[in-house]
């Protein structure tokens, strides 16, 4: 009897959420297999495909990836593998380098025998080179009672199938007892042809939309039959999902409710929207879950809301308006009025602004250092203010509104008179946008078919 852990789509290196801790996840939760693969001495690890989510994983994940195939390798247990669709090189593979290392066995036409059972393997191939495929593999070797393709790809009669399963195994030089597939992160299994065709699954929550547990398949080829059984993975991430479907006259309240009804230290939080009631602030729920201790918290509003007001008038704010306005708020001492005036002139090119500045400060501060006491305290809107921003507004009416104040020279000024008030202040350290991303680098460089189901996230 040969019995092994099938497993793929662990997909090590996705930050999801712009999350470091879910990406850590994402390798532990490899590490997790691997550990349970060594406690009951299987006789391989499968993997079918989307070992790494990117094709140009950081140093760090393969590091860990390395770590975690040693493991395997001290217990003399082998790491057998295709190639997926997120993973893919133009040239050599990851697994290639895995290999290289001892760490790993590259499947493909020749059989890898364990035990009695030999191994082929098919590596993601995009549909548009798939009319040319031939499936030729390697004679089954005599000592082989079971045979099994393992595959990346998304195969019939599952769902978002984009490959006829029935020809590739009727096409097919050798007659499959099995094939373990990877790349629906759904777990599924069906006959086709008198062969069992298997998803694993993914081992981490790759989308919001995979709300079962994790887990992998566990294969045992014994005698005549092929026996396949399913294993959660108890130690992922856990989600949090609330779902609120708002009566007419609900809102944010009933949501945020719903919210402090759970226990949501340390999990990822999906708040799903529906019904017929108010529109609801998302920053404000998100906000909530992670006070209560969240790692991270996502709200989908999946109501079509209809427009409060469907006559949208845009405006643009004038630069000159802008930069009075600051000035005034400002108070700034004369010598900030001076600098703001060299900073906007015409007559005096960007490169030369610095070197300007610099010697009009110098002037200042050897004729007059009264020059950069603070203005006195005044109101927007006393009379008495004036800027260099109003002398040119008045000297742009005056001369007929021909001498116009280009806008990046207002940005200039704008900029320079916030530096005098900035330099007061602690700097503030800019928040990183943590919306679910997809990386361009997930599809094949050539084709636009590539998507695998952790794309649809």
């Amino acid at each position: 009897m040969t019995r092994v852990i099938h497993t793929g789509d662990t997909h090590i290196g996705y930050q999801q959420y712009n999350s470091p801790d879910r990406r850590r996840d994402f390798l532990e939760a490899f590490r997790s297999v691997v550990e349970d693969a060594v406690a009951d001495d299987v006789d391989a690890v499968i993997h079918a495909g989307d070992l790494f989510h990117d094709r140009r994983p950081g140093l760090v994940d393969l590091q860990g990836t390395v770590d975690v195939l040693r493991t395997l390798a001290d217990a003399d247990i082998p790491f057998l593998a295709v190639v997926g669709n997120h993973e893919s090189k133009r040239d050599a593979q990851w697994l290639d380098l895995f290999a290289d290392l001892g760490l790993a066995t590259r499947l493909g036409a020749e059989p890898i025998l364990v035990d009695d059972t030999a191994f082929y393997g098919l590596d993601f191939v995009p549909r548009s080179r798939r009319d040319d495929l031939t499936y030729d593999f390697d004679a089954l070797p005599d000592e082989a009672a079971h045979a099994s393709l393992v595959s990346h790809g998304l195969f019939e009669p599952f769902a978002h199938a984009d490959w006829d399963t029935e020809t590739a195994l009727a096409e097919s030089t050798v007659d499959f007892d099995a094939v373990l597939l990877g790349d629906n992160h759904t777990p599924d299994t069906a006959e086709v042809l008198d062969t069992w065709v298997t998803y694993c699954g993914s081992t981490e929550r790759a989308s919001a939309s995979e709300r079962e547990d994790r887990g992998y398949n566990l294969v045992d080829f014994e005698d005549d039959e092929v026996a396949i059984s399913r294993r959660g993975l108890s130690s992922t991430r856990e989600f949090v999902f609330v779902d609120v479907e708002l009566a007419d006259g609900e809102g944010i309240d009933r949501v945020q409710e719903r919210v402090r009804q759970h226990d949501l230290a340390d999990a990822v939080v999906i708040v799903t929207v529906e019904g017929e009631g108010r529109p609801i602030a998302p920053a404000a729920i998100e906000e909530l879950a992670i006070d209560r201790g969240a790692l991270v918290a996502r709200v989908n509003d999946r109501r079509d809301l209809p427009d409060e007001d469907d006559d949208v008038s845009v405006s643009f704010a004038n630069p000159d308006d802008a930069v009075r306005e600051r000035i005034r708020e400002m108070g700034l001492s004369n010598a900030a009025l001076e600098i703001d005036e060299t900073v906007r002139s015409d007559d005096l090119a960007d490169s030369n602004v610095r070197d300007a500045v610099e010697r009009r400060v110098r002037e200042l501060l050897e004729d007059d250092e009264s020059a950069f006491e603070p203005a006195p305290e005044r109101e927007p809107g006393d009379e008495d203010v004036t800027t260099v921003a109003d002398q040119l507004a008045e000297e742009t009416v005056a001369n007929g509104g021909t001498d116009q104040v280009d806008a990046a020279d207002a940005d200039r000024s704008a900029n320079a008179a916030d530096s005098e008030e900035s330099a007061a202040h602690d700097p503030v350290e800019p928040t990183e946008d943590d919306a679910a991303t997809g990386s361009a680098d997930d599809a094949d460089e050539t084709d636009a078919d590539t998507a695998s189901l952790g794309d649809f996230a």
